[in-house]
């Protein structure tokens, strides 16, 4: 079981995660109010001490205990340390230190230095529990205190004695504010400075921070205090379901993993770090594309090249485990101080082995180019571009690559010689088809940036033979998934298509199913009666065949051109506009 201490952003976030796993666990918040939305996680409230935690985890067989509560809760983290179970820090964000700030370890520092600079009317963003901790300043100088609007806040601000003509009420369930909107409330109270604590990025900091610089304020910071050295960090939802994956192995039925574009982004960082700082740490971080940073291990083969291996999740992927290594060079070029082009950064991807090389248009890569793909190449790009600004080769290499591609669709869309480097989000999610579906799309857009404008859309070889009999016409397999395919081929701007299809995934699409896949659907024997019926055919046999295709030797010609029917009805759902051909293909078993 995974005991969760939330009550802010992360917490939710935390919530999100487990849910996917459908078991049971617990969610703690100190107080009742905040909403979340569970359906497996059971509610906790109430403070805990060090040892009401440990009893409980031993009660309720807790394994794994997710702090995701706010970095000020120094009481509960202290107290989740104390119980001895491992932990897994969901931590914010924390923006490098501001210049023209200053940063104060306690609240007896800020006070020192707020004395120091003569400030006389401070607005204090700290949260209502500050007010006895700044009580020193505040009883000798003109000090207001931004606190929630709710009856328990202003009962803690009333037995500190603080004026309450000074509250400055914020409603807990609006959004956090914009900078433009602090700047508002900080110019109509008129302060001199303000004092806030460094939440995070997720608690509004940089909103605040604009606002007063902008207004020419001074501004006072109390650094988040520092945590346990062994627990485990993340800093968003993947990074948190990975490392429950790790701890807990059984939780989630199934594991996700890494694509191809993060391990080269993590293999060329860490190329990168070694060839320019002799850095060979076994692990680095790197951004996904959501900003999420992720940690993984890296091997150094030499300085300026390392290696990730894809790990094993549960996607049915030809690329699990494969090996893909980075090399990193930064040739030196002759500056050009006339032409501001030639002063800016190249990063350029060379060709490696088993990375394929791309030969038609419609992959957003230019034709010759390796094929490393828009997304993945961006989050290289990102990460080069924060270690230096120097010119950078970077060569995408997988072992086995070739071999491996004859196991995708890369030749249907143009990319020779091995594998592409792929992912939009950086995850592979176990067993969701988002692979075979994102190769329908590629192949519709390479086919729609070759000029084509009709598309054939077939299950396999047999049906594009039948098509391709008939006429010259550009064909994407689309698998099981006949609705997937069809509404990514009218979003790209298809409206003309050609289904080509056999009688077992007909009868599946005229009974309203757009996903075919036997593991979802199989043959409807009331359906296919029920049709027989209405077409005034004797439906008997039907009750004894066990395939589709036995329908060839047992049922008229208009049993079949109402199944075509029914196809066209269904498919509209998904293509509404423009023309779709259905054409049946027989295969019977004569």
């Amino acid at each position: 079981m995974i005991l969760i201490f939330g009550g802010t952003t992360e917490g939710r976030i935390a919530v999100e995660v487990c849910e996917e796993a459908g078991k049971p666990f617990y969610y703690s918040t100190r107080s009742k109010l905040q909403e979340v939305e569970m359906h497996n996680g059971v509610r906790l409230s109430g403070s805990m001490s060090a040892t009401e935690i440990k009893s409980f985890c031993h009660d309720n067989n807790i394994c794994c205990i997710i702090d995701a509560a706010h970095p000020f809760a120094e009481n509960l983290h202290k107290a989740i340390e104390e119980a001895g179970i491992p932990v897994i820090r969901v931590e914010r964000s924390f923006p490098r230190h501001a210049i023209g700030v200053t940063y104060c370890h306690s609240y007896e520092e800020a006070i020192s230095r707020l004395e120091a600079d003569d400030i006389n009317c401070l607005l204090a963003l700290s949260g209502v529990n500050t007010i006895s901790k700044l009580e020193a300043y505040w009883r000798k100088h003109t000090t207001f205190f931004r606190i929630l609007d709710r009856q328990e806040s202003l009962d803690k601000a009333e037995v500190s004695g603080f004026p309450s003509e000074h509250l400055v009420m914020y409603n807990e369930n609006l959004e956090i504010p914009s900078a433009e909107a602090e700047k508002a409330m900080m110019k109509r109270i008129g302060c001199d400075a303000i004092l806030t604590k460094e939440s995070g990025l997720s608690g509004g900091f940089d909103a605040k921070i604009e606002a007063a610089q902008k207004l020419g304020l001074k501004i006072y910071v109390i650094e988040h205090p520092a945590l346990p050295g062994d627990w485990v960090y993340v800093t968003g939802k993947y990074g948190l379901r990975r490392s429950i994956e790790q701890m807990m192995p059984d939780f989630f039925p199934l594991k996700t993993g890494l694509t191809t574009g993060a391990c080269a982004t993590a293999a060329t960082k860490a190329a990168l770090l070694s060839l320019l700082f002799d850095d060979d740490d076994e692990e680095v971080s790197f951004s996904l594309p959501d900003g999420e940073i992720l940690t993984i291990p890296v091997e150094h083969n030499a300085k300026g090249i390392a290696t990730v291996t894809k790990d094993f999740s549960d996607d049915p992927d030809v690329t699990r485990g494969c090996r893909i290594t980075s090399r990193i060079s930064c040739p030196v070029r002759q500056q050009d101080t006339g032409n501001p082009t030639m002063s800016r950064q190249q990063i350029r991807f060379l060709h490696g082995s088993g990375v394929g090389t791309v030969t038609l248009p419609g992959l957003g890569i230019p034709i010759g180019e390796p094929a490393v793909n828009p997304t993945p190449r961006k989050m290289i790009i990102n990460e080069i571009s924060r270690i230096t600004n120097m010119d950078v080769d970077v060569t995408i290499s997988v072992e086995n690559g070739e071999e491996i591609a004859k196991h995708t669709f890369n030749p249907r869309v143009g990319v020779v010689g091995g594998i592409s480097i792929l992912g939009t989000s950086g995850i592979v999610h176990p067993l969701s088809n988002d692979a075979f579906i994102r190769s329908i799309r590629r192949e519709l857009e390479v086919a729609w940036a070759m000029g084509r404008r009709e598309i054939g859309l077939v299950a396999g070889m047999k049906s594009e033979k039948a098509l391709r009999e008939e006429r010259d016409i550009r064909c994407i397999h689309y698998g099981n998934f006949i609705g997937e395919a069809l509404k990514a081929a009218y979003d790209i701007g298809f409206r003309r298509a050609t289904l080509a299809i056999m009688i077992g995934k007909a009868v599946k699409l005229a009974d309203g199913n757009l996903d075919t896949h036997s593991h979802k659907v199989v043959m409807n024997k009331d359906f296919l009666i029920s049709t027989a019926k209405q077409l005034g055919i004797d439906p008997s046999p039907i009750s004894h065949i066990t395939m589709a295709r036995e329908l060839w030797n047992i049922m008229p010609a208009c049993f079949f051109e109402r199944i075509k029917s029914l196809c066209h009805e269904n498919t509209k759902t998904v293509f509404p506009q423009g023309e779709i051909k259905i054409k049946l293909i027989c295969d019977t078993l004569q």
